[in-house]
């Protein structure tokens, strides 16, 4: 296999691969670290990387299989989003307010090793991983290997351009409020948020008063099934990508909760794919889930983010103005009012939804990718008001009912740039949009595609 196929083959088949004895680990750990050395001077996905930790990790990984060892990942070669600990690194968030390394890898780190993974390096996020955008003064902006004027999404960006521009096989992504979604349609990659609970977020109990969850961003549903079902614990999804769905009562809806303008090259995707899913015998329709007024989501998030200032940070003086801004903003939620957002997840209002649908497809974000550190500079209302624009709550709502959510491919800009599509599903039923993504990316066969910079 050429050097450039083998960076693009993905964790499934790169398993294969090492399993086989076809390649090892230390050949792909050192192919990704010469693309890392060309590349990542461009986009900026990389806060660390792990050269010699990760060429000692491959050594062994090759000694075990060497030895007959079997293990789902082993040797494959994966980065980490710089908000889950890996002993011995500070976990730095985004930002310089964290100094103390990891006493021990965090417990999705911690399978992914014990399934044979190699930690490769931490890409960028946001401080605090607040923004649907990665830029901030301490590790600059990350751009999209699509175009490097434009922005890879957030919160999860670096893992995103680092996976889109083959610069890793996959990466773990976290998501409050769209943070694997946004940067997965932006950057044309598979961005599955799970069930909340689904995969633990040890060390951390709940995050932003129960919106975050952990993730990853992949090239292939079959590279999100595996994953997933390591960081889940759950081998039944190893086949989810197989299996033909049964005809699904789809349902098709624009429109987003709260005022926006969904751009026209938006709308077609996702039209595209309404029309895609109705050739392969699935009953669809047009039908706006019943949002709420006013949602409790950004209630708990600005309240989570205040919370994860005064109670986690090493250095609040070392954050930047912006995020010292959006804290002030979450304390100055009443009590009363949080403990109405904390008691509602707004489940019960979708229930008659989702008996009447199997799933939703829908937008990720309202525009294509925008223009990278588009927010750079701006304080805390004027960067909301930015993303309210742009990311208008259609992945948000989702955190707050903890239910799964896939964003996929689902066609291009007029200008050449990824666009996601949304397809919701009922809680704990990873399953089933596993094997609607799957049955989507045989047709649409996006893995195909590669952008520029690559």
């Amino acid at each position: 296999m050429e050097r450039d196929e083998l960076a693009f083959a993905g964790v499934a088949r790169q398993a294969e691969l090492i399993r086989d004895g076809e390649v090892s680990s230390r050949e792909l750990v050192m192919l990704y670290l010469e693309r890392i050395e060309r590349l990542n001077p461009h986009l900026n996905a990389f806060r660390k990387v792990m050269s010699e930790r990760a060429l000692v990790d491959a050594q062994q990984a090759d000694g075990r299989r060497g030895a007959g060892e079997e293990r789902p990942l082993l040797g494959v070669p994966i980065a980490v989003k710089d908000v889950e600990d890996v002993t011995g690194e500070v976990t730095r968030w985004g930002t310089d307010a964290f100094s103390t390394p990891a006493a021990q890898d965090s417990e999705l780190v911690r399978r992914l090793r014990a399934a044979g993974a190699v930690v490769i390096g931490k890409t960028n996020t946001p401080e605090l991983a607040i923004i649907g955008d990665t830029e901030g003064p301490a590790f600059g902006i990350t751009r999209n290997p699509w175009n490097t004027d434009r922005s890879p999404g957030g919160s999860s960006g670096g893992s995103a351009a680092a996976v889109a521009a083959g610069l890793c096989a996959a990466a773990t992504g976290s998501d409050g409020m769209g943070s694997i979604r946004i940067p997965a349609a932006n950057c044309g990659l598979v961005g599955l948020k799970p069930t909340r609970d689904r995969i633990p977020l040890t060390p951390l109990g709940e995050h932003w008063y129960g919106l975050s969850v952990a993730g990853f961003l992949t090239r292939s549903v079959r590279d999100t099934a595996l994953l997933l079902s390591i960081g889940a614990g759950d081998e039944a999804l190893l086949d989810a990508p197989d299996r033909s769905p049964e005809r699904l009562r789809v349902a098709v809806s624009t429109k987003p909760p709260s005022p926006a303008r969904v751009h026209g090259d938006v709308k077609r995707a996702v039209e595209q794919t309404a029309g895609r899913l109705r050739a392969l015998g699935h009953e669809v329709e047009s039908d706006d889930p019943p949002y709420p007024p006013l949602s409790p989501s950004t209630t708990r998030y600005l309240a989570g983010v205040a919370q994860d200032v005064d109670e986690r940070v090493e250095r609040p003086d070392r954050l930047q103005r912006r995020t010292r801004g959006f804290a002030q903003v979450g304390r100055a939620i009443p009590r009363q009012v949080l403990d109405w957002a904390r008691g509602e997840d707004d489940s019960s209002r979708y229930e008659g939804f989702f008996r009447e649908h199997d799933v939703l497809v829908t937008p990720v974000n309202a525009m294509p990718p925008w223009r990278a550190g588009q927010w750079e500079g701006l304080g805390a209302v004027r960067t909301l008001l930015g993303m309210v624009r742009v990311q208008p709550a259609m992945t948000g709502e989702w955190n707050l009912t903890g239910q799964p959510a896939i964003s996929v491919p689902g066609g291009m800009s007029d200008d050449g740039l990824p666009i996601g599509v949304m397809i919701v599903g009922r809680h704990n039923d990873e399953a089933t949009l596993i094997a609607l993504a799957a049955q989507l990316e045989g047709e649409l066969r996006w893995t195909d595609r590669r952008p520029p910079i690559a």
